[in-house]
């Protein structure tokens, strides 16, 4: 292939290796040369322009380009026509993604003008999802490096092996303090995952933990034509020798492999039994974030054996993104219970639904309301009280006298409430686990209900949002663990952090409360009223 500077007259036949611009004309890169291109360019006062023609033996990057993805396209894989050296491969059904990656290096080791780039092997995939592209990197290339390319690729290199298990049985154990909205929420969670690859839960048992109990219903599910298994245990496997793994060898199945090199996930087990696939599902498996658990689920649906060996090379790239529910270890004493938590009175808001007054300084029941809050604040179990004040800030802290709190002064509070929260997270001390966000306009918040916030607060079983609720209506305040704190200082505006509870759904606890304390904020003078009454 001859590349360089030519004349118009001397460029036909060429393609442009360059976008050209000079006056009003335009030429794009990739541009074959003819008669009229020649006239345009002499016209524009073009000199010379950069091109690249083939030689003998040389093939175009459509050409090449099209050859090579071809050859790599295997069972369930469509290729798009080749363009501008780039042609793409497709999935033409849903399934997971196999590739051979030995294959893809020695393609990639031919020559640096031909490069192969595909999705990361065993990906679930949807039909017509992009999952490769062949790139020519010149406009042309040897015919003999396009042959070489094709003879090292197999027509196994890419593929998608389509689903074939579409009957998943699923067993739940019980044990006291497990609650039932659990296992709902793992049910649906689980289905969700299956769901891409037409696999439906045909039954679902929930047994005690207790290892002659599961083990026959286990036998059950296979009796009713489960083709899958999965197992959720109310308590994490421990050994080879534990619940689960008792029960698969009980009724004759064997343990092929336990724990695995990907965080989350390293305590699931793989088994079988009736020549069905047992999984001994880890506790990362009741969240909908990705952890290793899919990783092995979608191999399986896709009739892909996992290995032992496949599941120890799973260890680079098995570091998967921190999920908010998996316990960290602590590294401060704790108190109440592994439940430190401060709490933080909003009290630095303009009112202006107010029209005027500051609804934190008007008196109900012969008190400050900021006053009424703050002291219930206090008489919780709340290891540290701060009060963020701004709009009016003398007045409130004066409002406040006596009272052992902290304050933080915002100086943004014109902001919004956004600016608040981050002033309070600011200055809550580092020895707390969380921290407790209260509205210095609510006055019927009481401390047993930031008692029971507190409560509902446990980092190890995952609960790391408490919110209080009534008939399926979430209130105030609202407990964050300190693992949110990074988040909650990234807020804006007069907006609160309610996506963030959306976001965070599968570490939320639910507090159910009776009455509307939770719900009812001063904002008008009509509410102030009301509340005066009643």
């Amino acid at each position: 292939m001859k590349f360089g500077p030519a004349s118009p007259a001397d460029a036909i036949g060429g393609v442009t290796v360059h976008t050209l611009r000079q006056g009003a004309l335009v030429l794009k890169k990739g541009t074959t040369i003819g008669p009229e291109e020649v006239e345009a360019l002499t016209k524009a006062g073009v000199k010379d322009v950069v091109v690249v023609r083939l030689e003998q033996g040389d093939v175009s990057e459509d050409v090449a380009a099209a050859s090579i993805a071809q050859a790599v396209a295997g069972e369930g894989v469509n290729v798009e026509r080749a363009f501008t050296g780039r042609a793409n491969l497709f999935a033409a059904r849903p399934g997971v993604l196999v590739v051979d990656r030995a294959a893809v290096d020695r393609i990639n080791g031919v020559d640096e003008a031909i490069t192969f780039a595909t999705l990361a092997a065993f990906k679930p995939v949807v039909e017509g999802e992009m999952i490769a592209t062949v790139k020519l990197i010149p406009f042309g290339v040897e015919g003999k490096l396009r042959d070489a390319a094709v003879a090292v690729a197999g027509r196994d290199t890419l593929r998608i092996a389509p689903y074939t298990i579409k009957k998943v049985g699923v067993v739940s154990t019980l044990l006291p303090g497990l609650a039932p909205k659990v296992i709902d929420k793992t049910l649906r969670v689980t289905a969700e995952r299956l769901a891409p690859a037409g696999a439906v839960i045909i039954a679902e048992r929930r047994v005690p933990h207790d290892e002659t109990v599961l083990a026959a219903s286990i036998k059950e599910l296979l009796a009713l034509g489960a083709e899958l298994v999965i197992v959720f245990g109310a308590s994490a496997i421990a050994d080879r020798r534990d619940v689960i793994p008792a029960a698969i060898t009980e009724i004759g199945g064997a343990i092929e492999h336990f724990g695995m090199p990907v965080d989350p996930g390293n305590l699931l087990l793989i088994g079988s039994a009736g020549g069905v696939p047992v999984l001994g599902a880890p506790g990362c498996a009741r969240s909908p974030v990705e952890n290793g658990f899919d990783w092995v689920l979608m191999r399986l649906l896709a009739g892909i054996k996992v290995s032992r060996s496949d599941l120890t090379g799973m260890g680079v790239g098995g570091l998967l993104m921190e999920i908010v529910t998996r316990p960290q270890p602590r590294t401060v004493p704790d108190i109440e219970g592994n439940r430190n938590v401060a709490a933080i009175v909003l009290a630095a808001g303009r009112s202006t639904r107010m029209g005027g007054p500051n609804k934190l300084l008007a008196e109900l029941d012969g008190k400050k309301l900021v006053r009424t809050v703050t002291e219930q604040v206090l008489a919780s179990k709340a290891s540290e009280v701060i009060v963020v004040t701004g709009h009016q800030a003398d007045l409130i802290e004066q409002a406040l006298k006596g009272l052992k709190v902290k304050f933080a002064r915002n100086p943004d509070f014109a902001g919004g409430l956004a600016s608040s929260v981050k002033a309070g997270i600011a200055a809550v001390s580092d020895k707390t686990d969380g921290a407790i966000v209260c509205l210095g306009d609510m006055p019927l918040i009481s401390s047993a209900l930031i008692d029971r916030l507190i409560e509902a607060f446990e980092p190890d079983r995952g609960h790391l949002i408490t919110v209080p609720v009534n008939d399926g209506k979430r209130g105030n305040p609202v407990l964050w663990s300190r693992r949110f704190f990074r988040e909650l200082m990234t807020l804006d505006g007069d907006i609160g952090a309610r996506h963030l509870i959306a976001r965070h759904a599968e570490a939320v606890a639910e507090v159910p409360v009776e009455g509307h304390g939770a719900f009812l904020d001063i904002d008008t003078p009509q509410a102030l009223e009301a509340a005066r009454r009643g």
